[in-house]
């Protein structure tokens, strides 16, 4: 940020810190409802107010400097039910509470998409979960494959490097992606680009299904995936973590170190991580030629937490270097090619050497360079019972990508997105339990395309949405829904190039109109209403309608050229309606000491989907177009256009947790999705990319206390099972029929002890242990090209994994 915004930041906090609040204390004792004995180390957290505390050793806890008040209040321990309560705290308020011990699942606490934290069993947006824990003990390259755990959530993957989320069957800009509480915003129409998160900085994911949140605007229909950083402090603590990870298929090798601390209510964070990844293998392909990685980031925040709120700055930097994987053979040896200058300057393929796959750092033609960096200015501040939101976010996202050797070591296409993200939210007081807010926000965004390959023009836009949000219970009801209104503008600019496709002016006398200049204006109302119903003490049910919204993005509406990813000519069109859709999401769950099962089902219908179709040439074949800008010859057209969908499916989640056997888990999940496009043929009836149906089960042992030196300690096996997929869209050869897989996981962890102080957690996790040769239809890499010799098309994903972590923990101030 410049100078001056800091400045005013700073005087902005002093002037707040000054307020002067009804200060209010939130005091009591936690024991354990067996044998009345104090619970030490028991977390109390006002997820609102982001202000936790923990109990001592006589279970005591005192949150002082509270601004009075209508909070959720969040009482857990492992081993112990968690205890959510609403309270009111006005004045000395004391809260006595009685933990029972449990081998059930933890009840998360759901923040997104409501006016207030609420509980996910209240809910009736169907919410998927992972926690910190959870995150810790799973192995994957990036952030997006680590959450495809959770049902209904894939992945559309490129490399171990590249994974879109998807949800429920849709992808791209239907995903909004929450980072540091505004949305990420990367360019993720494209296919070969990621999400620019670091896996070590996210404390817990939440994935809201469906298009019933109503907070985050257009582009949500399918939802939204939701990482949270790490939780502030208890005041007077400061501590931290350094983890290292290796990872034995592909040679990862990352580090991550991080530092927090809260002394009077100023609060800090910062961490850096650090990764790089050599080829990664199968034993179909061995070494996958360009498929290494390496990335560096970094996240600060620096804040105040006091009894009118809170005001956190972060700052975060992003920066990845990826080789992208072409599949390209040798006829005759079946090995990877790699790109080679002939004698006359030009592009020639010859065999990549054996030496260059175990290399790190090694990036040869074609690969990308990305780095994000992000500003949020994230305040709540009470208004006597009353909250008033408001953030404020700066993103620049640079995409760049060398793919001509010809040029040497230059980035052809260079994107450079900048984008303004706003948000103001007002919490009315809750009254008789009903819950009221409303809100504005939305985004501006400018692009510059910085290299010489065009596909779509530079554009500005700009987001505005309206929205207001309810909540009110009755006893075992909670009733919740709201409205919105979005309105978004977007204008793509004029593009000149001359004979060669270089940028030029329009006087020039060899100048093309490559891009004409355009402005599209879309309004859309959104909603939702649902239910959350307590059947009795075990049982629950929700419903939940809702009206989804999202207007074109830029490929699908400006468009012109060869997209490099596909090698295709892609065409939009300005003139496309929004995409809306309406939704029915059903819930029954069954929860007890013994089992928790929960069954979500849903229908999603779609109007004016937008996809691409093959264009025919007037004489027969395909519609082929040249691109001067690019190294390839013509290419088949394909053009944006719109129809209407039908997605339905389920999830089914089953977890064994026997109270008289605590020492077992036994958790399955089985996910289910049809996706159609309506009023079409068998080869196109089927939407491209639609996840296959999954099966997963994992048998947890677990153990709180080996002996004195290892302490909650686990054994788990884990078998996934993907069907066939053959509902695809195989009209023009894009997708084929993937058969069915198998994989089989373990992990094994522990903390080690010393003088009841962990020194250290030690997670070895094993992925593919059966060293499977699969292929999924959600990776990009199975359509490269065939192997002659072989006699396969395509890349295979990766093989047996081995995945070692250490984390430290840094205990270096406890009040």
């Amino acid at each position: 940020m410049k100078l001056r915004h800091t400045s005013a930041y700073i005087i902005i906090l002093l002037l707040l810190s000054n307020i002067a609040f009804a200060q209010s204390e939130l005091k009591g004792v936690i024991t354990d409802i067996k044998g009345n004995t104090p619970v030490k180390s028991a977390t109390i957290q006002i997820p609102d107010l982001k202000i936790q505390a923990s109990t001592n050793a006589s279970g005591l806890f005192d949150i002082k400097d509270l601004s009075s008040g209508t909070y959720l209040v969040v009482i857990n321990k492992p081993g112990y039910s968690t205890i959510v309560k609403t309270i009111t705290i006005k004045g000395v308020t004391e809260l006595n509470e009685a933990l029972k011990a449990s081998t059930a699942e933890l009840s998360e606490v759901v923040v997104t998409g409501v006016s207030t934290a609420t509980e996910q069993r209240k809910n009736p947006v169907p919410v998927g979960v992972m926690t910190h824990n959870e995150l810790q003990q799973t192995a994957a390259t990036n952030i997006i494959d680590a959450i495809t755990y959770i049902p209904g959530v894939s992945a559309i993957t490129d490399g171990p490097a590249i994974s879109k989320p998807v949800i429920r069957g849709l992808g791209y800009n239907r995903v909004v992606v929450m980072s540091e509480g505004v949305r990420q915003e990367g360019q993720q129409w494209g296919d070969e680009f990621g999400i620019e998160v670091d896996e070590y900085a996210v404390d817990k994911v939440e994935v809201l299904k469906g298009p019933g949140t109503l907070s985050y605007g257009s582009d949500a229909m399918a939802g939204v995936i939701n990482f949270l950083p790490v939780k502030d402090l208890e005041e007077g603590k400061i501590k931290g973590d350094v983890t290292a990870n290796y990872q034995t298929n592909n040679g990862l090798m990352a580090a991550s170190a991080d530092i927090q601390g809260n002394l009077k209510g100023f609060v800090w964070d910062a961490r850096y991580t650090f990764k790089q990844a050599h080829a990664y293998q199968n034993k179909y392909d061995d070494y996958v030629w360009n498929s290494g990685y390496g990335e560096n980031d970094f996240r600060g925040m620096i804040g105040l937490n006091r009894s009118w709120g809170y005001s956190h700055l972060s700052f975060s930097a992003f920066d990845l270097k990826l080789g992208i994987v072409e599949g390209s053979r040798d006829t005759i040896t079946g090995q990877f090619q790699k790109h080679y200058l002939d004698m006359n300057g030009g592009d020639s393929l010859g065999v990549a050497p054996s030496g260059d796959y175990k290399k790190y750092g090694l990036y040869p033609i074609i690969h990308q360079h990305i780095r994000h960096y992000k500003t949020v200015w994230d305040n709540s501040i009470l208004l006597g019972s009353a909250h008033l939101n408001v953030k404020l976010g700066l993103q620049q996202n640079y995409r760049q990508e060398a793919n001509d050797i010809t040029l040497g070591d230059v980035y052809n296409n260079y994107f450079y997105l900048n984008t303004v993200n706003y948000d103001v939210q007002y919490v009315f007081p809750e009254r008789n339990h009903f819950n009221l807010s409303v809100g504005v926000n939305g985004m501006s965004q400018s692009s510059e395309d910085r290299g010489s390959v065009y596909l779509v023009p530079e554009y500005n836009l700009f987001d505005i949405g309206l929205f207001a949000i309810a909540k009110k219970t009755f006893n075992k009801l909670s009733v919740s829904g709201g409205l919105r209104y979005d309105s978004r503008s977007l204008h793509g600019n004029d593009l000149y190039t001359d004979s060669l496709g270089a940028r030029t002016s329009a006087s020039a006398s060899d100048a093309t109109h490559r891009f004409y200049a355009y402005y599209s204006n879309f309004t859309g109302v959104s909603g939702s209403i649902g239910a959350a119903y307590d059947i009795n003490r075990n049982w629950y049910a929700k419903l939940n309608i809702s009206r989804g919204f999202r207007a074109p993005n830029i490929a699908e509406s400006g468009s012109n050229g060869i997209h490099d990813g596909t090698t295709f000519y892609e065409i939009g069109d300005p003139t496309l309606k929004p995409e809306t859709s309406l939704q029915i999401d059903g819930t029954i769950g069954y929860k007890n000491e013994d089992l928790t099962a929960e069954l979500d089902a849903f229908t999603n219908q779609i109007n004016n989907y937008i996809f691409a179709v093959k264009l025919s040439s007037v004489v027969g074949g395909d519609s082929l177009r040249n691109d001067p800008t690019t190294p390839f010859g013509p290419s088949p057209t394909f053009k944006y256009i719109s129809g209407d969908a039908s997605i339905s499916g389920a999830e089914l989640m089953v977890n064994i947790h026997p109270r008289n056997l605590s020492w077992l888990h036994f958790d399955n999940t089985f996910s289910m999705i049809s996706a159609i496009q309506k009023g079409q043929g068998d080869s196109t009836k089927y939407l491209p990319y639609t996840p296959p149906f999954k099966l997963q089960s994992k048998l947890v042992f677990t153990a709180k206390k080996l002996n004195k030196y290892f302490t909650n300690a686990f054994l788990s096996i884990g078998y996934e099972y993907d069907f066939k997929q053959d509902k695809v869209y195989y009209k023009f050869g894009d997708e084929t029929v993937t058969p069915s897989y198998s994989l089989i996981n373990a992990s094994i962890g522990t903390d080690i002890c010393s003088n009841n102080k962990t020194i250290c957690s030690l997670y070895i996790i094993g992925n593919n242990l059966a060293d499977e040769a699969y292929q999924s239809n959600m990776d990009r890499l199975k359509y490269g090209d065939l192997n002659v010799v072989t006699g396969r098309t395509g890349v295979y994903k990766m093989g047996r994994n081995i995945s070692i972590k250490l984390i430290i923990p840094l205990d270096l101030k406890n009040k």
